[in-house]
């Protein structure tokens, strides 16, 4: 293939590779559509861009014109020097246009076309970024959210997994879509039954997108319709959060109850859907792939729960929670010892029984503690672990384990 001289004008000024698809822009220079639209999306956070060839100004959304004539002699050249190791340049697919897809949205009104309109508008969303910014520009996910809600109306599972995907994948948060969201008590109701909702196939594909666009929606909701979240809702993502293995469904589902958590009676809620415990054995199973991002979501979220007593009790319930806690401190990150000192300090001034005292000395939280005074951390950590020291000094003073300069050193 090297001894081949291949055409100039076959060559896409950018990649300098052989154009699969070549477009024209305003100005007549032509590109491959892939290189030319990965340009122009990657300025799109400047403020103007310019022609990579001529350098005067081109706008972002500047048509791209196919230049047809050009591909048909690409493909010639390609079939005619088959036999050298060239290989042909198949047929683009053409590019979606504004009225096929406002005819695909009005479908899913239609009980025997929506099935079809759902399945071609997931394929354009997965296959690439112009396709979904696209399809938000033209409205598909409002035009999904009203499609979750019929289904949740008419208890019909049909079409959803894609109808979600569809919506994540296009969310734009244009104000019209957040006042659709920001107070729809129903919408949250419609994630809670698709949660708790048994399907023949595709389970874990559908409650994966549906916490995926929970998070996403949460983000946008109003405190009126958050504080209002029933126990039922804070169940099946626990049960979820034990069941899946998706790493992004779990980061989803611990974000969306870390955003929750401090409104109204939501605290409670969580600890009584059994959160604490399955946290603390998330922990202790220790076979995650991204542990790091994982276990600081985690802490976050432990942390908060143990601010409130049936919190901090479920946490001593466990036979490892206190060990779990401390193992984690200065292994993970400056994040992580933040919060495993929180839930640790907590302890000791609310929840801080002998027994429990002694249990912190046993399983080593103690020492990890003393280490922490002694490490190469933020001074407001350092500050943290004398605290609580101190609070318990008359216990642990004449243990082994803990040198008596550290907690005598530093006046109370």
């Amino acid at each position: 293939m090297d001894e081949i001289e291949i055409p100039q004008y076959f060559l896409c000024p950018i990649s300098l590779q052989i154009m699969k698809d070549p477009v024209t822009t305003v100005n007549g220079i032509t590109y491959d559509r892939e290189s030319i639209e990965q340009w122009l999306l990657a300025a799109a956070a400047q403020p103007s861009t310019t022609c990579p060839v001529t350098k005067q100004p081109l706008h972002r959304n500047s048509d791209l014109t196919p230049n047809h004539m050009l591909r048909r002699l690409i493909q010639s050249w390609c079939i005619a020097n088959g036999n050298s190791g060239i290989d042909r340049i198949p047929t683009p697919k053409s590019p979606i246009s504004k009225s096929n897809l406002v005819k695909l949205i009005r479908d899913l009104e239609n009980p025997v076309l929506f099935i079809n309109s759902l399945k071609k508008m997931d394929e354009l969303a997965i296959e690439n970024e112009n396709n979904r910014k696209f399809m938000a520009e033209i409205g598909a996910a409002k035009a999904m959210i009203m499609f979750i809600l019929g289904c949740f109306r008419e208890g019909n599972t049909t079409g959803l997994a894609e109808a979600l995907r569809i919506l994540h994948l296009t969310w734009n948060p244009t104000p019209e879509n957040k006042q659709l969201l920001k107070d729809s008590f129903d919408f949250f109701q419609s994630i809670t039954w698709i949660l708790k909702t048994e399907t023949d196939q595709n389970d874990q594909t559908l409650k994966t997108q549906a916490v995926l666009v929970l998070k996403m929606i949460t983000e946008i909701a109003s405190l009126s319709v958050l504080e209002r979240l029933k126990p039922d809702f804070f169940k099946e993502l626990i049960y979820i959060l034990r069941k899946t293995s998706s790493q992004q469904a779990i980061k989803s589902i611990l974000q969306t109850l870390i955003e929750v958590c401090p409104l109204g009676r939501n605290r409670m809620k969580i600890v009584e859907a059994g959160a604490v415990f399955h946290l603390i054995e998330m922990e202790l199973s220790g076979h995650r792939p991204e542990k790091k991002s994982t276990t600081e979501l985690i802490f976050c979220l432990l942390a908060q729960l143990c601010s409130c007593a049936d919190g901090r009790a479920q946490l001593l319930k466990h036979a490892g929670g206190i060990g779990m806690v401390s193992k984690r401190l200065l292994r993970v990150s400056a994040a992580t010892d933040d919060k495993s000192l929180h839930i640790l300090a907590l302890i000791s001034r609310f929840s801080a029984t002998r027994e429990v005292l002694m249990e912190m000395l046993s399983v080593g939280a103690v020492s990890k503690i003393c280490m922490v005074i002694q490490a190469d951390c933020a001074d407001y950590l350092k500050k943290k672990a004398r605290e609580i020291l101190r609070l318990h000094s008359n216990v642990w003073s004449n243990s082994p384990c803990i040198q008596v300069y550290l907690v005598t050193r530093y006046p109370r």
